[in-house]
């Protein structure tokens, strides 16, 4: 299969069966998982908390991603890595001090990342373009789970591409989140997307199938492209 990580986006989780949805995730192959932690002043609604973090990582082990779309990023670093956190993304319209905050979860022992909302200029990341591993790319206004693709935002993944190539970063992970259903996953990856978080448009139908085999049908997809 093509190299293409699947990250199931925990918060379109059922919450009242998390257990089963996470047992049913275990029995695939994915990347990791997406871990949304919400505010409800960076973006309009709440989320994850590191205590289920903690849990999670206690009994599965997973790899995980959290993406903290909330202000002030820097004061919940040692919470997440001290919870579990693989990749700790913080928002570039969070917080003033980007470069200072990307050495910090780097020196705690986390992998750094940077999400970028749809309206924000790549040229944000120019001071830390190569000190970071990850970019969480929105393709649709955070905080809104649901909603479609904004279709400019294919060009703006073939941009992010070219952008990190150039300043050396080849490896950089670009991570989409939102707008993945299986018609917007084959341009994503043509487009230059390595990572897809998979939520309601994809993997998360109970009313279709099980999770297990959503994933899969989602990796059939991936590697037809």
């Amino acid at each position: 299969m093509k190299n293409i990580k699947i990250c199931p986006s925990l918060i379109c989780g059922d919450p009242i069966n998390l257990e089963k949805d996470l047992y049913d995730i275990k029995r695939s192959e994915i990347f990791s998982i997406h871990f949304d932690v919400m505010d409800g002043s960076f973006v309009p609604r709440y989320g994850l908390y590191p205590e289920i973090l903690s849990a999670i990582k206690k009994k599965y082990n997973f790899l995980v991603d959290v993406h903290m779309m909330v202000n002030n990023p820097e004061d919940y670093i040692t919470d997440f890595y001290e919870a579990g956190a693989d990749y700790y993304n913080i928002h570039v319209e969070s917080s003033k001090h980007i470069s200072k905050l990307v050495k910090k979860i780097r020196d705690i022992g986390m992998k750094p990342g940077i999400g970028i909302n749809p309206g924000t200029s790549l040229t944000s990341l120019d001071w830390v373009i190569n000190d970071i591993d990850m970019v969480v790319l929105m393709a649709i206004n955070p905080g809104i789970v649901g909603h479609k693709l904004i279709p400019s935002m294919l060009r703006k993944i073939e941009e992010l591409r070219s952008y990190s190539d150039k300043a050396g970063n080849k490896n950089l992970i670009i991570q989409i989140d939102g707008g993945v259903t299986p018609e917007s996953i084959p341009l994503m990856i043509e487009a230059g997307a390595d990572a897809l978080v998979c939520g309601t448009g994809t993997i998360f139908r109970p009313h279709e199938d099980n999770i297990s085999n959503k994933i899969s049908y989602i990796k059939k997809i991936i590697n037809e492209v």
